[in-house]
C-alpha cells in the first residue's frame, strides 16, 4: 500500500448531493459506553439542524452495534468486519455522507451546548476555510492541546526532550502545541487534532480523503498538510468547545509498566511517524528516526548504573523503545510502505 496515495473523492456522488446541514461521522472501536454518551450529546446539540449521524464500528466485540440499533435507531450504522483504523474508517463514511459540512468526532468526545451550530456558522462565514478545529477540554475543564504546528525533527526533539513542557510560554520550545499562544484567540494554524474536525466537502474534493497508509496517528496531520499545500486555510476556533476523554485517560498512565498492548500502540505511532516523514520530508526521515532513538539512548545511559528500581525500569523501558523504532523502520521499509491492515 502506497504511503502517498489518498482516497479519491471524485469517485462518489455524495459531494454533489447535500440534503443535510451537516453529517456527523464517528468511528468507534469497542467504546460502547462512551459512544452512548457521545451520540446523546450529538443528538442534543443537533436539535434544530438537519443532521445525519453516521457511526462506523470497526470490528466491534462489545455490543456497540446492538446498542446503537436499540437506543439510536436514527443513526446510520456501518459495520466493518475488520478494524479499518481511524482514517480509512472515516473514509468509508465520507463516501456516503450528504451534509453541507462533514464533522468528524471521536467516540470519546462530547459537544458543549451550541458548539455544532457555531462550527457551521464559522464555516459559512469563512468560505475559503477547508478545515476547522475546536478548543478541547477534559471533563474537569482543563485545556488540552487543540492546535499544533507541523512536525519537524527539531520540533519533535524539543517535545521528546521535555523542554516543551518545561518552557510552555516559549515560542521556540512551545511551538509544537502552540502553548505560547492565547487559547481564547481564533487563528489560522497548521493542524488540529482529530477528536473534532469540521470539513468542507469541496476542500476534500480538491485534496482527497485520508491517506489509508496511516492506520492510526498522523492521519489528520497529513490531511491538514495537504490542505495547506493546496492553499486551503485550516483554522482553530476556541468558541467551539468539545469535551474529550482521551486526554484525561492518558494523564492517568503514571506507571512505568510497559504492557504488550502499550508496545503495540507505540509501534503504530512509530510506523506512522516514519510514513509521514518519508511522504513529506523525504530522506530526512532518517534524522527523525535517529533523533528519537538518540533521546531514548540518553535516558538509558542516565539510568543503567542506578540501583533505584524505578530508574532501572526506565532504562529497560527505553531500551524497548529503541528496538521498537528499529522494528517500525524495517516493517515500513524506512517509511516507504504501510504494513497490511489491520496493524
Amino acid at each position: 500500500m502506497s504511503a502517498v496515495q489518498a482516497t479519491d473523492p471524485s469517485q462518489t456522488s455524495a459531494l454533489q448531493v447535500q440534503p443535510f446541514d451537516v453529517s456527523v461521522i464517528i468511528v468507534s472501536f469497542n467504546t460502547r459506553e462512551v459512544l452512548r454518551q457521545c451520540l446523546q450529546s450529538v443528538l442534543d446539540d443537533a436539535a434544530g439542524l438537519e443532521a445525519e449521524i453516521i457511526v462506523v464500528d470497526n470490528s466491534p466485540t462489545d455490543g456497540s452495534p446492538e446498542m446503537i440499533e436499540a437506543d439510536f435507531p436514527q443513526v446510520i450504522l456501518i459495520r466493518s468486519e475488520v478494524n479499518l483504523g481511524f482514517g480509512e474508517g472515516n473514509n468509508v463514511a465520507l463516501r456516503q455522507a450528504r451534509g453541507r459540512y462533514f464533522v468528524l468526532l471521536n467516540s470519546d468526545a462530547f459537544f458543549v451546548k451550541g458548539s455544532l451550530s457555531l462550527a457551521l456558522k464559522h464555516m459559512d462565514e469563512n468560505p475559503t476555510v477547508g478545515l476547522g478545529g475546536c478548543r478541547l477540554i477534559g471533563r474537569d475543564g482543563s485545556s488540552q492541546p487543540s492546535s499544533r504546528c507541523f512536525h519537524s525533527v527539531l520540533g519533535d526533539a524539543i517535545a521528546f526532550s521535555g523542554l516543551a513542557a518545561k518552557y510552555p510560554r516559549s515560542r521556540l520550545f512551545g511551538r509544537f502545541d502552540r502553548t505560547w499562544a492565547d487559547e481564547s484567540h481564533p487563528a489560522p494554524v497548521d493542524w488540529v487534532p482529530g477528536a473534532f474536525t469540521i470539513l468542507r466537502p469541496s476542500a476534500l474534493q480538491k485534496v482527497g480523503y485520508f491517506d489509508p497508509a496511516f492506520f492510526l496517528y498522523y492521519e489528520e496531520v497529513d490531511l491538514c498538510r495537504r490542505m495547506k499545500l493546496a492553499g486551503i486555510p485550516v483554522w482553530y476556533w476556541p468558541d467551539i468547545v468539545v469535551v474529550h476523554i482521551g486526554g484525561e485517560s492518558s494523564r492517568q498512565l503514571k506507571s512505568l509498566e510497559f504492557s504488550p498492548r502499550a508496545a503495540q500502540v507505540v509501534l503504530w505511532r512509530m510506523r506512522s511517524t516514519l510514513i509521514y516523514y518519508r511522504k513529506h520530508h523525504g530522506g530526512r526521515v532518517r534524522f527523525a528516526k535517529w533523533m528519537e532513538q538518540a533521546l531514548y539512548f540518553a535516558t538509558v545511559l542516565r539510568n543503567m548504573f542506578s540501583r533505584d528500581p524505578q530508574r532501572r525500569d526506565r532504562e529497560r523501558h527505553h531500551r524497548i523503545m529503541i528496538g521498537l523504532m528499529d522494528q517500525a523502520w524495517n516493517e515500513t521499509n524506512g517509511g516507504r510502505i504501510s504494513p497490511p491492515r489491520p496493524w
